[in-house]
């Protein structure tokens, strides 16, 4: 930081109704995380970016045929040191996904490993392509 830069401050909130209005913004702010999905004859493989969540604050959902993956992440704080500037203070991340009835969701294997969460959806066994044998016969 040089000598020109200058922190803004904001006024602390003292009346109820800012507060409220705060705490609702809170909840409110929801950041799609970065997804790439690989589909292949075995099923499909979701890989979704969750920089700084742990494991206790992923919940990953399966309900009528929607996929949800809600998270928060945990960004901590060095003691000693005060905060002066924050874009995000609370990252929550949500995102949703319909699946097809092709897809068996009693089957979900979903990993967390250095802030990437990794879903491997297997597709059910009478949605699997087949290989039909074709017979020549006389006419």
């Amino acid at each position: 930081m040089n000598d020109s830069t200058e922190l803004a401050t904001r006024e602390s909130h003292t009346d109820v109704a800012s507060r409220e209005s705060a705490q609702l913004a809170k909840q409110l702010t929801r950041i799609a995380p970065a997804v790439d999905i690989f589909e292949d004859s075995l099923g499909i493989t979701l890989y979704a970016d969750l920089p700084g969540v742990p494991r206790d604050k992923l919940n990953v959902q399966v309900q009528d045929g929607s996929l949800s993956i809600e998270a928060e992440a945990v960004i901590p704080a060095p003691s000693g040191l005060r905060l002066q500037h924050g874009e995000l203070r609370h990252p929550h991340f949500w995102r949703a996904f319909t699946l097809s009835p092709d897809f068996d969701v009693s089957r979900i294997d979903a990993q967390l490993r250095d802030g990437v969460l990794k879903l491997t959806i297997a597709r059910r066994q009478e949605a699997k392509p087949r290989r039909i044998e074709v017979s020549i016969g006389q006419a």
